[in-house]
């Protein structure tokens, strides 16, 4: 097996849509509105994760330019480039989020924005757990996915061959209430992505808050 097989898949697809991956959804209505619902609720300096950076844009740029601190991660080494290049005032990392320490309370906000879809039910699972206890008490996160009941499915995105695994959408509320998180609020929506070759998809956003159980 040659060594390039032997990236994560996610890191595999997003090296190869590298900046095409930002013009197709970086101006999406929702998740901007998301990323100012997060900022709203922000105090002043705040320290923030981003798991599945991307190129940076919208999301770490925005946070950085409301004042806040953030820590991008990526499995993509052609994204974390990307992101260090175009937000040079965040820090990035390229890791996988599934290994990555993180220490209990210490982020005020937390932004997953399409970056589970490549795990297991049980690593989505599992991860929402590490990052709600990642929160400190009364700190906020955003999410979303593409609500599907599919596992490990075959599907073409962007032209770009790969396998997914979702929940349906209430299936996928219910994981993330008993992660430990409060979901405030949510938002079903219909995107088509700025691409030739991608499909209208549907998108769930979920504006979410720790309360502080377990700490």
């Amino acid at each position: 097996m040659r060594h390039e097989d032997q990236r994560p898949p996610a890191a595999v697809l997003f090296d190869a849509l590298g900046a095409d991956y930002e013009k197709a959804f970086a101006h999406a209505p929702a998740h901007l509105s998301a990323l100012e619902w997060l900022i709203d609720r922000l105090p002043p300096a705040a320290r923030t994760l981003d798991v599945g950076s991307g190129t940076g844009r919208p999301t770490a740029a925005a946070l950085i330019a409301a004042g806040h601190s953030v820590l991008g991660v990526d499995v993509s080494p052609v994204m974390v480039e990307l992101a260090t290049r175009q937000v040079p005032e965040a820090e990035f990392r390229r890791a996988d989020i599934r290994d990555l320490p993180l220490e209990a309370a210490s982020f005020d906000g937390v932004c997953v924005f399409f970056s589970l879809l490549q795990m297991t039910r049980a690593e989505q699972s599992a991860l929402m757990r590490r990052l709600a206890l990642a929160l400190r008490p009364d700190g906020h996160l955003v999410l979303a996915t593409v609500p599907a009941d599919v596992e490990d499915a075959e599907v073409a995105f962007m032209d770009q061959p790969v396998r997914a695994t979702s929940f349906a959408e209430e299936d996928f509320v219910a994981m993330v209430r008993a992660a430990g998180l409060t979901v405030l609020s949510r938002r079903s929506i219909t995107f088509a992505p700025d691409h030739p070759a991608a499909e209208p998809e549907p998108h769930l956003f979920l504006h979410c808050r720790h309360d502080g159980a377990g700490h």
